[in-house]
């Protein structure tokens, strides 16, 4: 978060005075169709594959039927402080319990969890 004060001296550097107005650009960018998870982190369904993107920046990729690496990379996310759980309960419409699980399952058990054989049960429909 960048400090009023800090803003404030940028103003008065370039000469603005305080009603005066500048625009701003949003950063990152992200390319257009990104459906964004926060403001950093964003994702895209594609030809049934799903990108994830740290603003310009594809970051991983995954079918769209592979659970567990849906699973797995949602959980990094959250573990690595990227995300909040609830951001993506909201941006994939899945259950906060199921999240909280997925989370716990990385932490305790690591990546190697999400690929056993039970979990890619779901990868066959």
């Amino acid at each position: 978060m960048i400090d009023k004060y800090l803003i404030d001296y940028c103003y008065f550097a370039l000469g603005f005075k305080d009603d005066t107005k500048m625009l701003q650009t949003r950063l990152p960018f992200f390319p257009e169709s990104i459906e964004l998870i926060n403001n950093y982190i964003g994702f895209q369904k594609k030809n049934g594959i799903v990108y994830y993107f740290n603003g310009a920046m594809p970051v991983f990729q995954h079918p769209k039927k592979d659970y567990a690496s849906f699973r797995l990379f949602t959980s990094q996310l959250v573990v690595n402080g990227n995300v909040k759980q609830v951001e993506i309960v909201r941006a994939f419409n899945v259950s906060v319990i199921s999240v909280k699980r997925w989370v716990k399952k990385y932490r305790e058990e690591g990546a190697e969890s999400f690929f056993s054989r039970s979990n890619n049960a779901n990868l066959e429909s």
